[in-house]
């Protein structure tokens, strides 16, 4: 998942908690389903750990992992050694910026799953990364962008300035205990953009407690500046839904996720 701003690029530690910080994230089956489907190769943005490339190799299909993280890349490799040969002979591993990155291969779906294209800031680095991503798609493929629905009160309730808890007291190797809590430090309603703080605390067998700040900028959207922007790149929707279950998408939906083509 990550992108250039999430410090995972630069720190094993944060690439360790992010498996279990996100353990309970959803959609490796819609995304399992969509690669199976598009009669080709897949190509993730932002692969990660390998939470959705590993199950789409599983499930039969070739796909390519592209991530900015080395650590993040070594974290996947670790995984895949635990697979047969045939599974690691599906999987190719690209050390890359999803904004500006060149593969000697066209594919038939491109995925940027759960929010990660959000770690593009500004409008530059949004094009730059569509423009890859058209370049990079079969004239009949699909790319799939998944982002969340905004909650309003999320932009601009101070609230949201204080530490929410997340989840609490999951059990890691060695006998430490995670909990892991998250906050605004500061809304930016006219770039679009809240700081995002996560917090890590760890509690050590010894009794000490640890506690590590991810910081990031993360850019939220809206529909129809969605819509604009991969119209915009050449893109047409060819479905909408509100969330993994491919549910209809109303004010209340969790996601917003665009399946596009090429415009014609």
């Amino acid at each position: 998942m990550p992108g250039k701003y999430d410090g995972y690029q630069d720190s094993e530690l944060l690439v360790e908690l992010y498996d279990y910080s996100n353990s309970a994230v959803g959609g490796i089956d819609f995304y399992v389903d969509y690669s199976r489907q598009a009669g080709g190769p897949t190509l993730e943005l932002g692969c990660g750990t390998g939470r959705i490339l590993i199950p789409t190799a599983v499930a039969g299909c070739d796909i390519t992992g592209l991530d900015i993280s080395p650590h993040m890349l070594k974290k996947c490799q670790a995984k895949l050694s635990l697979q047969s040969s045939d599974i690691r002979k599906r999987i190719h591993l690209v050390q890359g910026n999803m904004a500006n990155f060149s593969i000697d291969r066209i594919f038939s779906m491109i995925t940027i799953p759960y929010n990660t294209f959000q770690h593009l800031v500004t409008i530059e680095e949004q094009k730059a990364c569509l423009d890859c991503i058209h370049n990079h798609l079969a004239n009949n493929g699909r790319f799939v962008l998944d982002v969340f629905n905004p909650d309003f009160s999320r932009l601009y309730d101070l609230k949201y300035q204080q530490e929410q808890v997340r989840f609490a007291d999951m059990k890691l190797p060695n006998d430490r205990i995670l909990s892991v809590s998250s906050r605004v430090a500061s809304f930016h309603r006219s770039e679009q953009i809240n700081d995002i703080e996560l917090i890590y605390y760890i509690r050590h067998p010894s009794g000490r407690q640890e506690r590590i700040v991810q910081a990031f900028p993360f850019r939220y959207f809206f529909r129809y500046e969605v819509e604009h922007l991969l119209n915009l790149c050449g893109f047409e929707i060819a479905e909408y839904f509100g969330d993994y279950d491919r549910s209809t998408y109303s004010d209340r939906s969790p996601k917003m996720i665009f399946v596009a083509k090429t415009a014609l």
